[in-house]
């Protein structure tokens, strides 16, 4: 059982969402890795709330896939399904690529530089080894740009989607960050040269990367997979 912090009874959104950000994160970032068990009551116990949100924040994750409750049995994290990966993938490159004609004719000077300034905090998340810090910095440079062209939505429709991919994503980072580091200046390199079809080809080749990454998986550890 993973630590989980007590709640903070001031905030503003509902205890059952609080419950389910905190198990989906640490669902996507692996500190609850596939095959590991859950228990409502020591969760309720641990965050220091009744049993009530956190069954239906077990039933919330469950619907997305991310665990499998089992009925007098211990809830379980499921392994990372392949399909579900592809489909992710499938939803979020389809998104990204529109965004990103969008993005070439109405990102400003001001937002380029932005964006650079995430690619150079990126780099020295990648020297210090913080893999969890270049993970944030990765959703943060796709995040503004969808943000910067005023398709915030089209993020909220993507991060809604992608957990799947991202639990996929977090187990390469130790191997795949520089490269998507790489991309992600040659994406902002299209931007800045107002290139639509260069920008659309190179968020494509930077989310295809994710088909390498199963297959690397696949090999690597394949006790991760269902």
């Amino acid at each position: 059982m993973v630590d989980l912090p007590v709640l903070d009874g001031g905030r503003s959104r509902s205890v059952t969402d609080q419950v389910f950000d905190l198990l989906y994160d640490r669902v996507v970032t692996l500190a609850l890795p596939p095959g590991a068990k859950l228990s409502e009551a020591e969760v309720a116990a641990q965050m220091g709330v009744s049993r009530q949100p956190v069954r239906d924040a077990f039933y919330r994750l469950s619907q997305l896939g991310f665990i499998e409750i089992r009925p007098q049995r211990a809830t379980i994290v499921t392994p990372i399904s392949e399909d579900a990966v592809l489909q992710a993938y499938f939803i979020r490159a389809a998104l990204e690529e529109s965004c990103m004609r969008v993005a070439v004719q109405r990102l400003t000077q001001d937002h380029l530089v932005a964006l650079a300034r995430l690619i150079d905090l990126q780099a020295q998340e990648i020297r210090a080894g913080n893999r969890a810090a270049f993970h944030a910095l990765d959703d943060r440079f796709h995040h503004d740009i969808c943000a910067f062209a005023g398709l915030e939505f089209v993020w909220t429709l993507i991060r809604d989607n992608k957990g799947h991919m991202d639990r996929a994503r977090y187990l390469s980072l130790s191997y795949g960050s520089e490269t998507a580091f790489a991309e992600h200046g040659q994406i902002l390199e299209a931007l800045r040269h107002r290139d639509a079809d260069a920008a659309v080809a190179a968020v494509r080749q930077h989310l295809s990367r994710i088909e390498g990454i199963l297959a690397r998986l696949r090999l690597d550890q394949p006790q991760v997979f269902g």
